[in-house]
């Protein structure tokens, strides 16, 4: 971190050397960040372009489907105008309840893909790159190492679907570590290995795991193969340092994996209010941004 302070300053006298501090992410927003507000009917998504702009400084927008209202094109092209508005653009879509694409009945994972295809094309409007999917099972966790085994196959079938129909669209279909079975970086990496489509991939969340396990080592694993990265995040002291996750070692990992796309800020405490998480959120990302 001092080189690359001493480098910042050095640059700021010598403009040949401004490739040299090339940012190396840019900081986006996730919705949930602001899911209380929401819910609460203090804004609403059509707010978010604009708070996430004039109160953060934020332009990069990760919406999450189950705060929209109904996904009818007026409503898109309200939000697509209030993007140009506000000069943001939405980065993804995370898509929930949608059903479970592992699920035991090829009919029932088959169709959980067919309800992403809204997304993925309300995405593409947006000007997004990926939606965001969970890898569920259905009605029962696999537990056996057969079962996750099967599980993973079944899952490479309704990605592959819906990775082909995201394909046409520029889209990319990511799985976030989101509980259950997906919190396990193992299994999602030999996902990631069975479909084998350049538009699938993962998006790495720093809190969604299990209490054994090692964080940084499952984040590391995850990052070959990120299109997306959630800085999800609890707490911060006076001096601006997350109390519940070393982030300065878990950006380490992300850096190292030379990702270059966005960070997407995803409070979730509780001591401090969702504005003031996400503003000690976006003051820490700027160190390394």
């Amino acid at each position: 971190m001092m080189y690359r302070r001493s480098l910042f300053r050095l640059a700021a006298g010598l403009p040949g050397l401004a490739l040299a501090v090339e940012k190396k992410f840019k900081v986006s927003l996730a919705q949930w960040s602001l899911h209380k507000a929401i819910q609460s009917r203090l804004m609403t998504n059509l707010d978010f372009p604009r708070i996430a702009r004039e109160q953060f400084g934020i332009s990069g927008l990760e919406y999450v489907n189950q705060l929209w209202h109904a996904p009818v094109a007026d409503y898109v092209r309200r939000l697509k105008a209030a993007q140009t508005a506000t000069n943001t653009q939405c980065v993804l879509i995370m898509c929930d309840g949608e059903g479970f694409m592992g699920h035991p009945e090829k009919s029932q994972r088959m169709a959980a893909s067919s309800n992403h295809f809204k997304w993925v094309d309300i995405t593409a409007e947006l000007g997004g790159h990926s939606i965001r999917t969970n890898m569920y099972p259905g009605p029962k966790q696999p537990e056996t190492a057969a079962e996750i085994a099967d599980f993973v196959k079944r899952c490479a079938e309704s990605f592959a679907d819906l990775c082909e129909y995201a394909k046409k669209a520029g889209i990319n279909v990511i799985i976030e570590n989101h509980g259950g079975v997906s919190s396990n970086p193992d299994v999602v990496v030999s996902l990631m290995k069975q479909v084998n489509l350049p538009n699938f991939g993962t998006l790495p969340d720093f809190g969604n795991f299990p209490k054994e396990t090692d964080k940084y080592d499952a984040v590391k694993k995850l990052m070959p193969y990120a299109k997306g990265v959630s800085f999800k995040c609890h707490d911060f002291d006076g001096d601006g340092r997350e109390t519940t996750i070393d982030m300065d070692r878990m950006m380490g990992i992300v850096n190292a994996a030379g990702y270059k796309g966005w960070v997407g800020i995803e409070y979730e405490g509780s001591r401090m209010t969702e504005f003031e998480g996400i503003q000690a959120a976006k003051r820490y990302l700027n160190k390394w941004a």
